[in-house]
């Protein structure tokens, strides 16, 4: 049985659902759909949000639509936050709107439109924080930031998420034993 599936998922105040084909989960932030596959079935009883399925053939996507929906009512009442860091000599970001502009080594800046419901704000030139409602949308931008300059493991230099762990590798040793 999924453990996951069975955890009712608390309503926040101000977060509405609507179930019909697919659940819709309105609240202060934004307003986000979540596909329920044949064979589940959703609830709302007494300010929870509870997920079925029909028979154990559904138990991988009983949990994976009850997570996606615990997402979404996270998402719409108080949204995520995905942090990077610039590391590097010179290597810096600027934002102006919804477009973000990277200096990061190359011979030409790199420009990177954000979508709706992302915003980023940049503390130092160095420190970005995005932040949105749509969790998937959100790790996708981060992602896609992230491979403008991946982390180099053996000068340390790119862009890695906060807290991300690096290994330093040991470059080449200078001279060959004869």
């Amino acid at each position: 049985m999924s453990r996951i599936g069975k955890k009712p998922i608390p309503l926040p105040a101000g977060v509405k659902i609507a179930i019909g084909e697919q659940l819709e989960v309105t609240g202060p932030k934004g307003k986000l759909m979540v596909p329920i596959p044949a064979g589940i079935t959703v609830e709302q009883a007494g300010g929870k949000l509870e997920i079925k399925r029909d028979s154990d053939q559904h138990a991988a996507l009983h949990g994976l639509t009850r997570a996606l929906a615990a997402n979404a009512v996270q998402g719409v009442s108080g949204g995520f936050v995905r942090e990077l860091d610039i590391v590097g000599i010179g290597y810096r970001a600027d934002v102006k709107g919804q477009v973000a502009t990277f200096t990061l080594g190359y011979s030409h800046p790199i420009e990177v439109l954000l979508p709706p419901g992302v915003e980023l704000k940049i503390d130092k030139q160095t420190h970005l924080v995005l932040s949105g409602y749509d969790r998937q949308m959100l790790g996708q931008v981060a992602a896609n930031i992230r491979a403008l300059r991946k982390p180099d493991p053996y000068k340390n230099k790119g862009i890695r998420y906060t807290g991300e762990a690096l290994r330093k590798k040991v470059g080449k040793t200078g001279a060959s034993a004869k």
